[in-house]
């Protein structure tokens, strides 16, 4: 059977290692998991019993595509919460996670052709949404002097129709602050791109809150999640923040693509708000992990890092040890049974000299972890 050119996507090569540690696992191996961006804790436990009750109550169906009232609100309020920011609720979309509203942002900001700057290092789902939808991903490599975060000389004169940014960034963990994601901003105003911020690893943050593109402008899109921070991955529940006038754009689009995003991931959303808490003793675990990281790390040999203000990530410079992160990170499954990711997936053209490793998973998980990373390369 034929297929399309949009097809042909990359893999989305931490999905292979988890494979490949799977298998392993299956081999009856215990393997340390610092491959995948994915919190050790489930969901908190607030939401799953009032998702329970609700479910007592009475049957769940469609939603109305923007999200229940009642959630997007919850959401509105947490902006002035967190960043003092007054926002309308009806600017809120719900979403199938922070995947659909990408899918969302592309197909309604963007025509086929079209040319959007992502930075790479980057979450390499961008770059294949993109092409997917017939879009051109223009990859604008960061440097490490500006802590592998996007500056505007870095698409000056690349006629770009948008750009997304991500803020902490995967797989860095860096952060834009104030005046870096106004020059951003501004400078997509000046030449009418359109300005997209991912900001999936809010409220995962250690020395100082980041900073919201809402602070900034209320002409961006900002995408985020309740994957992350509220320890939901599994439930698919995202929201946007979009301009009012883009919000029957959207509207039309997700009737038609998605209808709504589950109603079920909705209603345990709304309760999550509420776990303060459970979420607050998630951020100690991350707080003592990145800790353990930055020194375990170091004393093993991986010590060419941008220490992360925020998310669960480290990514390694490890261009002293290896040209082929990918046989590298093989090579650390097979003989230490720690599983991490080559920063091919972040990016194609510098990333057979990166690695990225995870610290989302429990302290114990880590601490093992940075043991076996030791002896593993005293052993090398």
């Amino acid at each position: 059977m034929r297929n399309s050119t949009r097809s042909k996507v990359d893999p989305f090569i931490v999905m292979d290692v988890m494979q490949a540690a799977a298998q392993a696992e299956a081999e009856g191996r215990h393997i340390i998991h610092m491959e995948v961006g994915q919190p050790g804790t489930g969901a908190p436990k607030g939401a799953t019993r009032a998702l329970a009750r609700v479910m007592e109550e009475a049957p769940l169906g469609y939603t109305v595509s923007l999200g229940l009232p009642a959630l997007r609100a919850r959401i509105a309020r947490m902006y002035g919460d967190w960043y003092n920011v007054d926002l309308d609720p009806n600017r809120v979309v719900i979403t199938s996670g922070s995947s659909a509203g990408f899918i969302l942002a592309f197909t309604a900001l963007f025509d086929s052709g079209d040319r959007v700057g992502i930075g790479a290092p980057g979450y390499p789902s961008y770059r294949q949404i993109l092409g997917a939808l017939g879009m051109t991903p223009v990859d604008l490599p960061t440097a490490a002097g500006n802590r592998y975060q996007p500056v505007p000389a870095d698409f000056a004169g690349l006629d770009l129709k948008g750009l997304l940014v991500a803020s902490p960034g995967n797989p860095t963990g860096t952060m834009l602050d104030h005046s870096a994601m106004s020059a951003l901003i501004g400078a997509c105003h000046d030449t009418g791109a359109s300005f997209i911020s991912d900001e999936i690893y809010h409220g995962i943050e250690y020395d100082k809150k980041a900073v919201t593109a809402l602070e900034i402008t209320d002409e961006t899109y900002v995408i985020n999640s309740f994957s992350k921070y509220f320890s939901m991955t599994g439930w698919r529940v995202g929201w946007m923040v979009v301009p009012q006038d883009q919000v029957r754009v959207i509207e039309r689009i997700a009737q038609n693509m998605f209808i709504c995003a589950p109603h079920a991931s909705q209603v345990a959303a709304l309760a999550a708000f509420e776990c303060d808490d459970e979420l607050q003793a998630n951020m100690d675990v991350y707080r003592e992990n990145r800790a353990l990281m930055l020194d375990g790390l170091a004393r093993a040999g991986f010590d060419r890092f941008a220490p992360p203000d925020g998310g669960f990530y480290v990514y390694a410079d490890v261009s002293g040890i290896t040209d082929d992160s990918r046989a590298l990170a093989a090579e650390i499954l097979e003989k230490a049974g720690v599983s991490v990711t080559p920063g091919l997936d972040f990016d194609p053209l510098r990333g057979h000299t990166t690695l990225r490793f995870s610290y989302a998973r429990s302290t114990e998980d880590i601490r093992e972890g940075l043991a076996r990373l030791t002896a593993f390369m005293q052993a090398r």
